[in-house]
């Protein structure tokens, strides 16, 4: 098992390197879904794919085993604006390996494929299926949410996100609202009409001083924060419509339709939901594979960050090589320490479970 290891552990790097040369932003990922295709064929399986989603499952795969799915995102965010380096550059120095996506989620696309060769090789108690989705970084309809429905039952899932290999075994979800607060048009220079910005104001310090009751343990209080706001149309004209945006990070204790809801019931404007779809998700700590990660002294933790978890209506966490720190920021970089890591700790942790 060791030399299988070492041996896919250059090839994991080999492809994580083609991968970041390959500009694979949300929605135009054909091209790297192209050479992920290639890289299953010659390892021997042959991917389905639906969109730019693949999916390759054990080759022994019996209907009365459980199932689980190792999955990861394919797709990047676009550059900021302080790179030094070219992100689509795979270049190493020393222990380090730069490019954009190398961190979020190259590395744990990489590892967790690779830990699917290394223990779809032997007998499980399990069925495996490994899944490279697509959409992920804009929570997008044709990723996973789509590819999902299409597989087999699932009975447990791992998300391979940058968590330094601890597991993430809760994460806040995103409900993003659209308000409006309305007004009535008038000459700024006399006593009349009514401001929507005043009005809103109200709302706004609603929005940054309530506290919902319900506290997660793992992950905190609903996080609400008012990040965009746009009114008026001239300095002298009162204006009579305010439009801001709020950033809704829901804990596990309350699904995004209930937050609306209580939401729209104490304040004034007019609240639109962006979408419900995005929920938060949690896994119990009883989990054999969480038992597990703890037996080896991994650290069960709440994630405030979202993932194609919010898809899967089955148990999982979020689980993967790197920081999350590194994600979406300039000179991006994975160490080719946490890749070997990564697979020898998945493969421990798998080997032999029982579901």
């Amino acid at each position: 098992m060791e030399q299988d290891i070492d041996a896919l552990y250059y090839n994991a790097v080999d492809l994580l390197k083609e991968m970041i040369s390959i500009p694979s932003f949300s929605r135009e990922e054909n091209d790297v879904a192209e050479v992920i295709t290639s890289y299953m064929q010659k390892m021997g399986f042959e991917p389905k794919r639906k969109g730019n989603n693949l999916w390759v499952q054990s080759p022994d795969f019996d209907e009365s085993k459980p199932t689980i799915l190792l999955n990861s995102h394919m797709d990047t965010v676009r550059p900021v604006s302080g790179w030094t380096r070219d992100p689509f550059s795979p270049d190493i120095e020393d222990d380090t390996l730069y490019g954009l996506g190398s961190n979020d989620a190259g590395a744990s696309l990489v590892s967790l494929l690779h830990t699917f060769f290394i223990l779809t090789d032997k007998k499980q108690d399990y069925n495996l299926i490994f899944l490279a989705s697509c959409e992920e970084e804009v929570s997008g309809k044709e990723g996973a949410e789509a590819t999902v429905p299409e597989l087999p039952k699932i009975e447990f899932g791992i998300v391979g996100e940058p968590t330094q290999m601890n597991p993430a075994i809760a994460e806040k979800g995103l409900m993003v609202l659209d308000c409006t607060a309305y007004g009535k048009a008038g000459h700024a220079a006399r006593n009349e009409g009514e401001n929507a910005i005043y009005k809103a104001m109200q709302d706004i310090e609603w929005f940054r001083t309530y506290r919902f009751p319900e506290v997660s343990d793992l992950l905190g209080p609903v996080k609400m924060t008012v990040s965009m706001i746009s009114a008026g149309t001239q300095h002298n004209v009162v204006p009579d419509k305010c439009d801001f945006v709020v950033d809704v990070r829901s804990n596990e204790l309350y699904n995004n339709e209930e937050l609306y809801q209580l939401i729209d019931k104490y304040t004034g404007c007019e609240v639109k939901p962006r979408s419900f779809r995005l929920n938060s998700s949690r896994i119990a700590l009883e989990n054999p594979f969480v038992q597990r990660a703890i037996t080896i002294g991994k650290e069960p933790y709440g994630s405030p960050t979202l993932s194609d978890q919010t898809f899967m209506p089955f148990p999982t966490l979020k689980m993967g090589p790197g920081d999350s720190a590194r994600s979406h920021t300039a000179n991006e970089y994975i160490l080719l320490s946490e890749i070997r890591e990564a697979i020898e700790l998945y493969v421990k942790l798998l080997d032999g479970l029982r579901l």
